[in-house]
């Protein structure tokens, strides 16, 4: 069960891919997912494009990071543009290849469209296919997401959280947080959680940034707000990835560790295909957890 990677002291990690646009691109992320096993992530995730693009491609990344590096994958879920038999096809189809997890999301509209609108003959809400899953596919483990700061489309705070809880309660195994910057806003949500009864693992998604129009662009997409000291550091240098790179993984870094301190059971990496920022950050949270031990002696 998808649950028992987060037994206490066992601090999992997972990492979070997207499918590539071109062979090259494949070729390439297979090379990271290389670098990235070194750190021996309980499973990978492969995300696709809003409106389900590239999905089939996500089965297929899956698929061969199964086959090539034995580890469990969980391929990414949404119920846009989707009828339930469209969802049941993937369903089979994810069972036959091998996928043991579905993230298991509502979706965003796709491009160019403001407002979800469900398909006819398909669902409306993420705790929906949940069910699904659980009803009919129920070999399948499931992860939700959950947020920090409050998902956008949401009327309120609580209305968001009873959402959580509705997804909890349908079968989700474990929760997965959106991208956040402020460790203070995962605790007061992670807290609210905890009070609404969500008792399964709730694991902090870390996004290493490294570049700022590209962390700008998807923090205002999913609502995450970016420190002003930090925002002003990226901006001391706005044409230097190097520079956005370095002082991403060492705020990611400050962070991880925090959130070991705060009793975390985990850490989902938005690795956006690249290792090199995630391993920094894994090599660092390793010298800190060292530390803390031997001062704890």
């Amino acid at each position: 069960m998808l649950s028992d990677f987060y037994k206490p002291g066992e601090l999992p990690v997972s990492f979070e891919l997207y499918p590539p646009k071109t062979d090259k691109g494949l070729r390439s992320l297979m090379l990271q997912v290389e670098r990235l096993m070194k750190y021996k992530p309980a499973y990978i995730t492969c995300t696709y494009g809003a409106g389900g693009s590239t999905r089939g491609k996500t089965l297929e990344i899956v698929e061969k990071v199964k086959t090539i590096f034995q580890v469990p994958v969980a391929a990414h879920l949404t119920v846009v543009g989707s009828s339930v038999a469209d969802l049941r096809s993937f369903l089979a189809e994810a069972e036959r290849r091998g996928v043991d997890y579905i993230v298991a999301l509502r979706g965003d509209p796709p491009q160019g469209e403001t407002t979800f609108k469900p398909n006819p003959n398909g669902l409306k809400y993420a705790n929906e296919l949940v069910e699904l899953i659980n009803d009919e596919f129920s070999e399948l483990g499931v992860l939700v997401a959950g947020y920090p700061e409050v998902h956008r489309e949401a009327p309120s705070p609580q209305a968001d959280l009873d959402n959580l809880k509705r997804k909890v309660d349908a079968g989700a195994q474990v929760v997965v947080s959106q991208l956040f910057f402020n460790n203070s806003d995962f605790y007061a949500w992670r807290e609210k959680c905890e009070k609404a009864g969500i008792t399964v693992p709730i694991v902090p998604g870390i996004f290493p940034i490294n570049s700022l129009a590209q962390i700008s662009k998807i923090a205002n997409l999913c609502g995450a707000g970016i420190p002003k000291k930090l925002l002003e550091k990226l901006s001391q240098k706005p044409e230097d990835a190097q520079w956005h790179s370095s002082v991403g993984t060492a705020y990611a870094s400050q962070q991880v560790n925090d959130l070991v301190d705060n009793g975390v059971p985990g850490f989902h990496f938005y690795v956006l295909n690249q290792a090199e920022a995630t391993g920094k950050i894994l090599e660092n949270l390793a010298e800190h957890r060292k530390s803390n031990k031997a001062e704890a002696k």
